[in-house]
């Protein structure tokens, strides 16, 4: 039995604030503007002071949390710094004819607010009464909607840059603060000319307590850039191939970020990846120490020179030889962060840093050795500093042509075009280069006949229970060979979204759904919705994290495994075997909307970054699913769009976190895209999931589709229900459906194997993989009895308050049906609906909602509904794009009189015209 630990709240917040503040990047400190002195008074610009972005929106986003902490609150808790009231009260007063805009809900919410005109009075006056003016500048992004290079979305409105240059005007020291979910573009600053700027990202529900940190010099700026800040949103070299609805070529190649700027255009950055300011002032002495076979080593010595304490982060790149392949001029290898060092100390770090991270992948075969790493023979040079920019050579090698690791073609494009390529001209200077992209040379289909699993004879039913396989007295394989075709479909069918079968408001169940499997003994696993915090539509608080590209930028791993372990604690606490997160892919492009949730543009900080989170969940005998598995780099699109990617820009920038993660972190969850990778949708994409995934990267957990994915066997059009592609692919579960047990997604599994299209062998296959995955799990351990007595008892969720009763309407319901208008309802996202109904036949009822949503059918609106504080049910309804549908809850058995409904709608974006309760069995007391 596990030996329990109880979730510090105090600890989780204490880290949540740690790891928001670590997160901050200083871009800008001029005059000495911060820290904030004791004493001062500071004005406060900017609607968003009023309403913190804790995180983005989407799935990655909508937490339910008790409290967050935004900058005016923190602000106004410190109690060394005062506010300037009368700036405030400028703000509340316009607030009131000016309210936040919800937008029309998912993939529909603007990404900006409109900001209040500023009167120079007001400036004026605030800048006499105030010592500094901070503005702040709020973001939001979200799923299903990317940003765009136009105002109030990626680049400032005409509003935000004269408030900007409004107050810099007035204020000598003036500090923008961006609350944004990834960069944004900066070229105001030239014109406004702000003394210091800080990018504080979404830092969860304890953000405005990490940015005061900040601003007071509490914390120290430690924080570096993941992605480089260029000079407008056209200087990155993918925006030309980024938001197609159809195909996205690749043709920068792994050229991505830095490693574009770097090699070709260092004139277009403004900030370069890894930068980030302190208020003192580190000196980095560095050397490569040691050079074998397999490995190098940097030692290097930080001294803090300056005058307060704290942190510094110790960057390494290499340089390789452009040889046949070609190269970016500098690829991130290695990195390390010291802790707290007071003014005079020093510390020593040692970077082991692995060859294979000096390696290219060859998918050409021009160096001899096609479909490996390799390390061209030549010059390695090496560089550390503080980051990509500053970073100065501190050693070379030597290296002779040597293979790495020798792999097989998977995943190539099918598509030709031109990639990029350096062209040296002079020394250190190269152009910009096309080579023609290697196409895919192998038979797939070959491949994947040739593979074929091996069959487990069916034995029919030996009584062998699940639980028999979990205590060892017999093998997982003699436990399948019982299972029936229907049993292993019904298994790779996952339910939700807030099965009744699991923990509630969770975003899908799997395992033991239905009365056959659960029989035999298998229980039932679940997921919710992440990576940012637990996300439950039934409205279950939990604490919210700071977001992806913050975490990153902490380029500290050991914080981040610390804060993951409590989010370990809170998952299993809830019984949630894993959440879906962290999210690894690339921030290939700027403008992407859901890079919030992602960490950065380099491939080994987000791998370790990925790494943390997973082995400080598995702490608690819970997990992260990585996603989305692969190239998901833009939201427009997303079900629709091929990514067409060179089989080297895989392996060496969109693989490499998701490889890191698997190998490093022992990631056992993986969740696929909604869209293809050259040609092939990834849920049914076997390269992706058996040749790279499995067979190469030995991942021995479940691969699990994006919720309500399409799937296609190469050269058809993708479908819903080709279940058959994805199980072939040795994709597992199919998320999700209404019921398992009466094929409610009407997919094609069993109708494939009659046809012997599918093989019995692959639904054994990832029936055991699904077995597998739950022999390990906390339901397991739950099944088992292998749960302690103390953890039981503080598992049991904690009730929270329900609203207000007084004057709530009560609806008498009626055995024939009693309708209830639902049209003046508020159902913006969090909102709450709270009535009573008074029963007077008992019995079973059901409620049937008439709805409809503007939105697309992958859109989620979901409501839950209450009866008298505990959870009924969640209708799991999805966007109708305007039209109207119904659908129907079952509320059970109804006993006495008067009882309180509650409804909570965790999204904006649905319609309400009629809630029905109807009477479908009467309870008869006497039988």
């Amino acid at each position: 039995m596990r030996d329990y630990i109880k979730l510090d709240q105090e600890k989780y917040a204490a880290l949540a604030r740690q790891a928001a503040a670590e997160g901050c990047v200083l871009l800008k400190n001029d005059k000495a503007t911060l820290p904030v002195r004791k004493g001062e008074s500071i004005a406060l610009f900017g609607r968003s002071m009023f309403h913190y972005y804790k995180s983005g929106l989407g799935s990655g986003g909508l937490v339910n949390t008790r409290y967050t902490i935004g900058l005016l609150d923190a602000l106004k808790e410190h109690d060394e710094i005062s506010t300037n009231e009368s700036v405030l009260d400028a703000y509340e007063n316009w607030l009131i004819d000016n309210p936040y805009d919800e937008g029309q809900g998912w993939g529909k919410v603007p990404w900006s607010q409109a900001e209040m005109p500023l009167h120079e009075e007001l400036v004026r006056k605030a800048a006499e009464e105030s010592d500094l003016a901070l503005i702040v500048i709020g973001r939001t992004g979200g799923e299903d909607q990317d940003s765009k290079d136009e105002a109030g979305s990626y680049r400032l409105t005409e509003l935000e840059e004269q408030m900007i240059a409004t107050v810099c005007r007035y204020f000598p020291r003036s500090v923008v603060i961006l609350n944004t979910g990834n960069i944004i573009d900066m070229s105001w600053l030239e014109k406004s000319d702000p003394s210091a700027v800080l990018a504080a990202w979404q830092g969860g529900q304890e953000g405005g307590h990490g940015v005061v940190d900040i601003l007071t010099g509490d914390i120290n700026p430690c924080g570096r850039l993941t992605d480089t800040i260029a000079l407008k949103a056209d200087d990155y070299p993918s925006t030309k191939n980024f938001g197609d609805l159809k195909t996205n070529i690749y043709e920068e190649d792994i050229y991505v970020g830095y490693r574009y700027f770097e090699t070709f255009a260092k004139e277009k950055v403004l900030y370069p990846f890894g930068f980030g300011l302190s208020y003192t002032d580190f000196t980095i002495e560095a050397e490569l120490t040691a050079i074998k076979s397999e490995s190098i080593s940097v030692e290097a010595t930080i001294i803090n020179r300056g005058y307060s304490a704290g942190k510094e982060i110790v960057q390494v790149y290499s340089e390789a030889p452009q040889g046949k392949l070609g190269k970016p001029v500098r690829v991130l290898v290695a990195y390390g962060k010291t802790e707290v060092l007071k003014p005079g100390e020093s510390a020593s770090i040692t970077l082991d840093i692995p060859k294979t991270r000096l390696a290219s992948y060859d998918d050409s075969g021009v160096t001899g050795s096609k479909s490996s790493f390799i390390l061209e023979a030549g010059r390695y040079n090496i560089y550390a500093g503080s980051d990509v920019r500053q970073a100065l050579k501190v050693g070379s090698f030597e290296q002779d042509f040597t293979v790495i690791e020798t792999l097989e073609e998977a995943c190539a494009p099918v598509t030709f075009f031109n990639r990029l390529k350096p062209v040296q001209r002079e020394e250190g200077f190269f152009a910009e280069g096309r080579q023609p992209v290697p196409l895919r040379t192998v038979d797939l289909q070959k491949r994947i006949d040739d593979r074929s699993p091996e069959e487990i004879a069916f034995t029919g039913d030996r009584g062998i229970s699940f639980g028999e396989v979990y205590e060892g007295k017999t093998s997982l394989d003699d436990f399948i060979a019982q299972l029936s075709d229907e049993e292993m479909a019904c298994l790779t069918r996952g339910e939700g979204m807030s099965s009744p079968k699991a923990t509630p408001g969770v975003a899908a169940a799997f395992g033991g759904l239905t009365d056959s499997l659960a029989d035999r003994g298998i229980p039932v696993g679940c997921c919710a919705d992440g990576p940012s915090g637990i996300r439950m539509d039934c409205g279950t608080k939990a604490f919210s994290l700071p977001n992806g590209t913050a975490l990153g930028c902490t380029f500290n791993d050991d914080l981040v495994r610390d804060l993951f372990v409590m989010l370990g604690r809170e998952l299993r606490k809830n019984r949630i075997e894993t959440i879906l997160g962290p999210g690894i892919n690339i921030h290939r492009n700027p403008l992407n909307g859901r890079n919030f949730e992602y960490i950065s543009e380099d491939p080994l900080l987000t791998g370790k970054i990925a790494a943390a989170q997973l082995l400080g969940m598995a702490e608690s005998n819970v997990t992260g699913t990585i996603k989305h598995f692969v190239a998901n780099n833009q939201e427009a699109g997303r079900s629709s769009s091929d990514s067409v990617v060179s089989e080297r820009a895989l392996r060496e920038i969109y693989l490499k976190g998701f490889e890191i993660a698997v190998k490093e972190g022992g990631a056992y969850s993986v969740m696929t895209t909604y869209g293809a990778l050259n040609g092939i949708w990834t849920a049914g994409n076997y390269d992706l999931c058996t040749t790279v995934l499995r067979d190469q990267w030995g991942f021995h957990g479940i691969a699990m589709t994006d919720w309500w994915a399409q799937m296609n066997f190469e050269g058809e059009e993708p479908s819903r229900n080709n279940t058959a592609a994805m199980i072939r692919a040795q994709n597992d579960l199919y998320m999700c459906v209404g019921d398992s047990a009466t094929n409610a997604g009407n997919d094609n599994t069993l109708e494939m194997l009659e046809k012997g299209v599918l093989k019995r062998a692959h639904l054994q296959r990832s029936a055991r993989n699904i077995l597998k995955f739950l022999l390990g799990s906390l339901a397991m351990e739950h099944k088992s009895g292998r749960i302690s007595d103390q953890e039981l008892k503080e598992m049991k969720a904690d009730e929270d308050q329900v609203a207000d009763r007084e004057n709530l309407t009560f609806y008498r319901i009626n055995a024939e049906g009693t309708d209830i208008d639902g049209s003046s309802m508020n159902t913006s996202g969090g909102s709450e609906e709270l009535f009573g109904i008074t029963v007077r036949t008992f019995g079973m009822y059901d409620l049937k909602v008439r709805y409809k949503s503007d939105l697309n059918v992958l859109a989620q609106v979901s409501v839950s509904v209450f009866m008298d504080n505990q959870l009924i049910g969640t209708l799991a309804l999805q966007g109708t794009e305007g039209e109207w549908k119904e659908q129907t809850l079952h509320m059970g058995m109804i006993f006495g009189t008067n009882h309180f409904i509650k409804l909570f709608f965790p999204q904006t974006g649905l319609d309400l015209e009629s809630l029905t309760f109807k009477l479908e069995r009467e309870f008869n007391p006497l039988g």
